[in-house]
């Protein structure tokens, strides 16, 4: 699931409408037009959906390349951010289960090493990020033992 901004889900469903009507890409003065947003804003967002591989952004002309996927539309970038962050969390939290042994425990290094360069490869500010956020939620705890650092796992769910 791609999650975007209102004003993002207002410049894709015009590009959804038009994109049959323009082979070459729909001129970005069309959809200025239609959507009455100031260029350098209609540039911006276009960007955004460019970057999330929603639509092909080049010189002055849009076309659809992701059509088939779910949107989470919220409020605001802030708001995109704290959702991925979410899904990271999530998707951190499926890892870290698959990781533990049998007493719930996980080295620290074991558990940074697979968020780090596993399938999310994470930076190390995010994985921190992350890790402490399971922490101030309860489902990690962080564990100093005479051989070395750990992380129980709290809650299973």
């Amino acid at each position: 699931m791609i999650t975007i901004t209102k004003k993002e889900e207002l410049i894709l469903n015009q590009v959804r409408i038009f994109n049959d009507d323009f082979p070459e890409g729909i001129p970005l003065s069309h959809l200025r037009q239609e959507t009455g947003l100031y260029e350098h804003d209609l540039n911006d967002i276009l960007k955004m959906l460019a970057s999330k591989d929603i639509v092909d952004y080049k010189k002055g002309h849009v076309k659809l390349i992701n059509f088939d996927d779910n949107f989470n539309t919220v409020e605001s970038q802030k708001d995109v951010i704290s959702a991925e962050l979410d899904l990271k969390e999530k998707r951190s939290f499926e890892i870290i289960k698959s990781i533990v042994d049998e007493t719930g425990m996980v080295s620290k290094y074991d558990l940074e090493g697979n968020l780090l360069y596993g399938d999310l490869h994470l930076t190390d500010f995010r994985m921190y990020h992350i890790i402490l956020s399971l922490e101030n939620k309860g489902l990690l705890k962080y564990i100093r033992k005479m051989d070395g650092e750990y992380y129980k796992l709290i809650k299973k769910d």
